[in-house]
C-alpha cells in the first residue's frame, strides 16, 4: 500500500475544505519524514521511530499503540494484528520494510521481558498516553518542526496520505478502522489529488 507513488504532495498549510476553522490536525508525508529526524537524538531511537512509524502508517490512536502486545507483531511474515478501539474494525495489516527495520532493532534492545506490552518505557513499564504524547512532541521539537505536533496528526495523516495516493473511501475507511464512513470523507474529499487535471 505504501510503495505506491504518491500522486500529489498537497501544501503542508492546506487545511480541509469543510474543516470549520478547524485547526491544523494532521502531518504531510514528508512532514512525517522529517519528524523521524527527530528520533536520532535519543538514546531510545529504535523504540522511538517503531512507535512513530506504527501510528503513522497505521493510523493507530494513543491507547491502540500503548495496547499493543508482543504477540501482535509477526516480524517472520512481515504483519501486526490492529485492535482497534470504540468499537472499530480490527485488522491484520503488512508491516513496511523500514518499520520492521525499526522493529528488529527495538527488540533486540527490549530484550526477554516477561511483560506481554510491545513497548516499554525507560523503567521497563508500558507506555502511558501522556508519556506518548511527550514522546511525539519531543520528537517534534528536535526534528525542528515549525509547528506543535500531538500523537492524533500522524493518525489524520495517515489518511490524508492514503486519499492523496489515491485510494478510495471503502479501503481507508476498513485501514482506519471507521464503522461510519462519514469519518473518513475528511480525508477523500479534500485530498488534492481529486482536482488533478482539472484546468488541463
Amino acid at each position: 500500500m505504501w510503495n505506491m507513488p504518491r500522486n500529489v504532495e498537497s501544501p503542508s498549510n492546506s487545511l480541509p475544505v469543510d474543516g470549520h476553522e478547524r485547526a491544523r490536525d494532521y502531518v504531510s508525508e514528508a512532514e512525517f519524514a522529517t519528524l523521524l529526524q527527530g528520533t536520532r537524538q535519543s538514546r531510545h531511537r529504535w523504540r522511538n521511530t517503531a512507535i512513530l512509524m506504527l501510528m503513522f502508517y497505521h493510523g493507530l490512536r494513543v491507547t491502540e499503540l500503548c495496547r499493543l502486545k508482543r504477540q501482535d507483531v509477526d516480524i517472520q511474515h512481515g504483519r501486526i494484528w490492529v485492535q482497534r478501539l470504540k468499537g472499530s474494525l480490527s485488522t491484520e495489516q503488512p508491516l513496511q520494510a523500514d518499520e520492521l527495520r525499526a522493529l528488529k532493532r527495538y527488540l533486540k534492545q527490549r530484550g526477554d521481558s516477561r511483560l506481554p506490552w510491545l513497548f516499554l518505557n525507560e523503567r521497563g513499564d508500558p507506555f502511558t498516553r501522556s508519556s506518548i504524547n511527550y514522546l511525539v512532541e519531543m520528537s517534534g521539537q528536535r526534528s525542528g518542526l515549525a509547528f506543535h505536533v500531538h500523537p492524533h496528526m500522524l493518525r489524520h495523516g495517515c489518511g490524508y496520505a492514503l486519499a492523496n495516493r489515491g485510494y478510495d473511501l471503502r479501503l481507508i475507511q476498513d485501514y482506519l478502522g471507521h464503522r461510519d464512513p462519514k469519518h473518513t470523507t475528511r480525508y477523500t474529499r479534500t485530498a488534492a489529488g481529486r482536482f488533478e487535471g482539472l484546468w488541463e
